[in-house]
């Protein structure tokens, strides 16, 4: 969407395709627990179940803050207003060891580049690997969090054949499909990606050899859309239904008390 067309959907109390996505994965958090989350949007997903379906919800970091209450939109896992008012502060090995490992996260909340079929997720490179066109941050915890994590949640802002490829232009996180074919043999605890919320609508994946398969459309996007803008031939669930719009409350809360400063509804 341009700058232009956002603005106007601001003015005139329309949710933007950011606070869509958000709203519909905040809503999806209705019943976790714990979930382990990085800055930008999943913080602004959990903020909003805070306060609308789920005030219980725990908010985990990855520099090892429990149960976080951030004072103003963090910038980064190390950013100190993460820090104030959280339940618990462990170190990195504790949060990996006990928590993560321990089978604790009911939800591991990712980001991606790139993401298959299968849900493995591309987060180090897009291109050839000698040449690569762009260079991405790289793994992080994102494959610990893929393997240990009850489900997992990936938020895409874009939904094409670049960001929802037929192969992936390189696996940083593997699903258990792709651990298993690869005969790594690694021990994911839970299913992987479950869920995964784009601009188009919702993807979900019903148990950890299941591939992804299109449950929801977005006011306004057909499933056809969907199929033409996904690298491989998509399946459809036999009731797809279209995505409850944000409430009047919740676009509210985006803009007047969670991200006041736009840092990432844009």
């Amino acid at each position: 969407m341009s700058a232009a067309g956002q603005a106007v959907e601001e003015a005139s109390g329309i949710a933007t395709s950011t606070e869509l996505i958000v709203s519909v994965a905040a809503a999806a958090l209705a019943g976790k627990r714990r979930v382990f989350a990085g800055v930008g949007l999943p913080t602004l997903a959990v903020d909003l179940a805070q306060r609308t379906v789920n005030p219980g919800v725990e908010l985990v970091y990855e520099s090892g803050v429990c149960a976080a209450h951030p004072t103003s939109m963090p910038e980064s896992i190390g950013d100190a207003v993460i820090v104030a008012g959280a339940e618990a502060v462990l170190s990195m090995q504790a949060l990996f060891g006990y928590v993560l490992q321990g089978g604790h996260i009911d939800v591991g909340f990712l980001g991606a580049a790139q993401i298959d079929r299968f849900g493995s997720l591309n987060t180090s490179f897009i291109g050839d690997a000698r040449s690569p066109r762009v260079r991405l941050p790289g793994a992080g915890g994102a494959p610990e969090i893929m393997m240990n994590a009850a489900e997992v949640f990936v938020i895409m802002r874009r939904h094409d054949h670049g960001s929802f490829p037929r192969r992936l232009d390189f696996c940083t996180s593997p699903s258990p499909v792709r651990a298993r074919e690869s005969g790594l043999g690694l021990p994911h605890r839970g299913m992987g990606v479950s869920t995964v919320i784009t601009p188009l609508g919702t993807l979900e994946r019903q148990s950890a050899l299941a591939e992804l398969e299109l449950v929801s459309v977005h006011e306004g996007v057909s499933v056809d859309q969907v199929k033409a803008a996904t690298g491989w031939d998509l399946k459809v669930a036999a009731d797809v239904r279209v995505t409850p719009p944000p409430t009047e409350e919740s676009i509210r809360l985006l803009r007047e008390e969670i991200d006041t400063v736009r840092l990432y509804l844009r």
